[in-house]
């Protein structure tokens, strides 16, 4: 199945959503098999005995066969799940039944509730992922590519053709730079990509706002603890830059200051952008548009270890992004 896969197991918010789907399901199962109130806490500590350690363990080898599943199309991933799980059913109920030395049932009724609470979960991921990747999301990462403004692609033009007699090879680099940007642009980003290559995307699009902006656009750029292997999601940075440019320099006469801070605190990555504000600008209606649409894509790619925080002040508006760092090493 083009564009879904196996959720990455190791990310806590999925550990949480299975927790909660497991335990959910192991109430739900020992309510409808219980006679009454009483009987139904029996019945669940009964199934515990072989659920929790089933699901403990089941988190543990799908964290740690994380890269071997990633790799691996679909349809066989989902089948190496419901037989790791089948297998770990077995092995916890034959190992339980020598410890205990009780009677726990027939086997084969916790493969059918191993397969059946794996297959609400993977049916459940399967769903989510959808919701927010290609088939139902694919038209707003389109638009969030097409951002670019036209008046940006008109000035630029502009600023290259008055640059063609003065100052040749100048025009030379800015259509180069124009060409990479639209090529970057155009392309399938709904994969992860590796930090340094956005950085140089946003320093390319900068050069171009440069041009025609001159004094007016300053930029400072604080990424010597950046790791430049760790791996975001595509687009994340040039658009919070077009809408630092659009709303925080174009509608200030005097020149405007970008600051973008990017830095690896243990086992996160920070992407802080500050940019000038103006409470009475005339351009503030178009920033959540690129926000909302960032968020979602963090929530796909990483569930709750990433975050996105803005902050406003007479002055200054500033959006702070924090992402778990992977790189190609661990994924």
């Amino acid at each position: 199945m083009a564009g879904v896969a196996l959720p990455n197991f190791c990310n806590l918010g999925i550990m949480l959503r299975i927790l909660f789907v497991v335990d959910g399901m192991s109430v739900v199962a020992a309510m409808l098999k219980a006679p009454s109130y009483d009987g139904m806490w029996r019945e669940l500590m009964d199934l515990s005995v072989l659920v929790q350690p089933v699901l403990l363990l089941s988190l543990l080898c799908l964290c740690l066969g994380r890269g071997v599943l990633s790799r691996l199309p679909y349809r066989v991933g989902v089948a190496a799940v419901l037989l790791l799980e089948v297998a770990l059913s077995t092995l916890v109920h034959l190992f339980s039944q020598r410890l205990f030395d009780a009677d726990l049932g027939a086997l084969e009724r916790h493969w059918l509730f191993a397969i059946l609470v794996s297959g609400v979960l993977l049916g459940y991921f399967h769903l989510r992922s959808r919701a927010f990747s290609p088939a139902i999301s694919e038209a707003r990462l389109q638009a969030l590519q097409a951002r670019i403004r036209p008046h940006f692609l008109f000035n630029s033009i502009n600023a290259v053709l008055s640059l063609i007699r003065s100052d040749p090879k100048q025009a030379e680099r800015a259509l180069e730079d124009m060409a990479d940007l639209f090529r970057v642009l155009m392309a399938d980003n709904r994969q992860l990509a590796p930090l340094e290559k956005e950085v140089a995307l946003c320093r390319q699009y900068l050069e171009l706002e440069h041009l025609r902006l001159g004094e007016r656009l300053k930029v400072v750029w604080h990424v010597e603890k950046m790791p430049g292997d760790a791996l975001i999601p595509p687009l994340l940075l040039q658009p919070l830059l077009e809408n630092a440019v659009y709303h925080g320099i174009e509608p200030c006469t005097e020149p405007g200051e970008i600051v973008i801070n990017i830095y690896r605190a243990r086992d996160q990555v920070h992407l802080v952008l500050v940019n000038p504000y103006q409470r009475d600008g005339g351009h503030h209606s178009g920033n959540k548009m690129a926000l909302a649409n960032i968020r979602e894509r963090l929530e796909l790619h990483f569930d709750a270890e990433a975050t996105l925080m803005t902050k406003v002040n007479d002055s200054s508006y500033q959006v702070h992004i924090v992402v778990p760092y992977v790189s190609e090493k661990n994924v």
